[in-house]
C-alpha cells in the first residue's frame, strides 16, 4: 500500500510529465551529488525520457544543480531556488563553517568576503566556469597558491557558501564537467516569498510527490528544524490526510486520496541516491532492513537499485564492453525470480535514455 502510493506520487508509475522542468518542479528537489545519475533520476520519471532533453533543460538554466537542502547537491527549478535558499541557508552556512573548523581551516568573514568578491568578478559576463577554472583564475590574481591543498579547500568552501547565499549556481556544462555561474545572470529575479509562504510551498511539494511520509521523513528531506517542519505541515494541514499505516503517523496529500492500482509488472532501474529511497528517514516500507547495506552504506553512499512491485530487490550497474554500453543486474536474495522480459525492458529504457 505505502509502496504503491509512493511509486505513483513519485511519477514512477503512470508518469504524467514530458518535460524535465515540470518533473523537477513536481518533486520539489532531486538529490544530485552523482550528477550523471541525477539526470536519469529525472529521465526515469518522464513519459519519453532522453538524456538530450534533460541536458537541454540544464543548459537553458530551467533546472539548476546546487547546494540547497542539507549540505549536498540537489536539482531544483530556477524559479524555486531563491525561496528554497531563504529557508535553508542559515543551517547550511552553519554546517559549512563547522566542517571547515573541523578541518582546521581558519576562514574569517573578511577572508570569505574577499574570495566571494573575486569569484563574482571572475564569473561576471555570463561566464560558466568549472571549479578548476575558478581556481586557476584565483591563482592568477595571486589570491591562492598553485598546488596548495589548503588554498583549494578555501576555494571549495567559498564557492559552496556562495551557492548557499544565492550568489552562484550551476552554469552550462563543459563536456561532462559541471560549471558555476552567477545566479543573478542565470535566473531572472522573481518575487520573494514570506517565510510562511515558503514553508507551505515546500511542504506541499514534498507531500504531493513523496506521500505517504511522516514528519520525520519531511524533516530529514528538507533539512528544516523539527519545529519548522511541524509549522510547514500545519500550514497545509487541510490538504493532508493522516493515517497510521503501521505504528507511525503518515501523511498523504489529498490529491492522492483515490485508490492507487498496484503495478504488478512494474520494474525500474533506479539511480544512485534516488528519491525513492533517500528522501525518507524510515525506508523499511520498501526495503527489508537486512538488505540496507546492499542499497546504501554507513557513509551515506546510495547505490543504483532495482525496484520491483514497489520493493527494492537488487542492484544494477552500467558496464561498457568493447565500446558497447550494457546493464548488469544482481539480486539481494539469490532465490529471487523476475520475468526476464521485465528486466530487458527496463534495461532498454535506460539505454535508450543514454542514446
Amino acid at each position: 500500500m505505502i509502496a504503491d502510493i509512493r511509486m505513483f506520487s513519485q511519477q514512477l508509475s503512470c508518469p504524467v510529465f514530458e518535460h524535465p522542468k515540470d518533473l523537477v518542479a513536481w518533486m520539489g528537489a532531486i538529490q544530485a551529488q552523482d550528477y550523471p545519475m541525477s539526470k536519469w533520476a529525472v529521465g526515469t520519471r518522464l513519459q519519453t525520457p532522453t538524456l538530450q532533453t534533460v541536458n537541454a533543460a540544464l543548459q537553458r538554466g530551467e533546472i539548476l544543480r546546487t547546494h540547497v537542502m542539507r549540505p549536498t547537491w540537489h536539482l531544483v527549478v530556477a524559479e524555486d531556488i531563491r525561496w528554497m535558499l531563504s529557508l535553508t541557508a542559515p543551517r547550511l552556512t552553519a554546517a559549512y563553517n563547522s566542517y571547515a573548523k573541523g578541518r582546521g581551516l581558519d576562514i574569517t568573514p573578511q577572508l570569505y568576503e574577499q574570495n566571494k568578491s573575486l569569484i563574482i568578478k571572475i564569473l561576471e559576463g555570463n561566464k560558466s566556469l568549472t571549479r578548476q577554472e575558478i581556481e586557476t583564475a584565483l591563482i592568477q590574481t595571486g589570491r591562492i597558491q598553485a598546488d596548495n591543498e589548503v588554498d583549494k579547500m578555501y576555494v571549495k568552501y567559498s564557492i559552496e557558501r556562495a551557492e548557499v547565499e544565492g550568489v552562484v549556481c550551476s552554469g552550462i556544462d563543459k563536456g561532462n564537467k559541471p560549471t558555476y555561474a552567477l545566479l543573478d545572470e542565470r535566473v531572472p529575479p522573481v518575487p520573494e516569498l514570506h517565510k510562511e509562504e515558503a514553508l507551505a510551498r515546500l511542504a506541499e511539494r514534498y507531500f504531493k510527490s513523496h506521500s505517504p511520509a511522516s514528519l520525520n521523513d519531511f524533516t530529514w528531506w528538507s533539512g528544516l528544524t523539527i519545529s519548522e517542519a511541524r509549522q510547514a505541515i500545519g500550514l497545509i494541514e487541510k490538504e493532508l490526510i493522516t493515517d497510521r499505516f503501521t505504528d507511525q503517523k503518515l501523511y498523504v496529500h489529498e490529491s492522492l486520496k483515490e485508490t492507487v492500482t498496484p503495478q504488478e509488472n512494474a520494474l525500474h532501474l533506479l539511480p544512485s541516491f534516488d528519491e525513492y529511497l533517500i528522501s525518507y528517514k524510515d525506508r523499511t516500507a520498501v526495503l527489508q532492513p537486512e538488505h540496507h547495506p546492499k542499497a546504501f552504506n554507513n557513509f551515506g553512499t546510495f547505490y543504483p537499485v532495482i525496484l520491483h512491485k514497489g520493493k527494492i530487490v537488487g542492484n544494477w550497474n552500467k558496464v561498457t564492453r568493447k565500446g558497447v554500453l550494457t546493464v548488469e543486474t544482481s539480486f539481494f536474495d539469490p532465490k529471487t525470480r523476475i520475468n526476464q522480459k521485465l528486466l530487458e525492458k527496463a534495461a532498454k529504457r535506460y539505454l535508450h535514455f543514454m542514446g
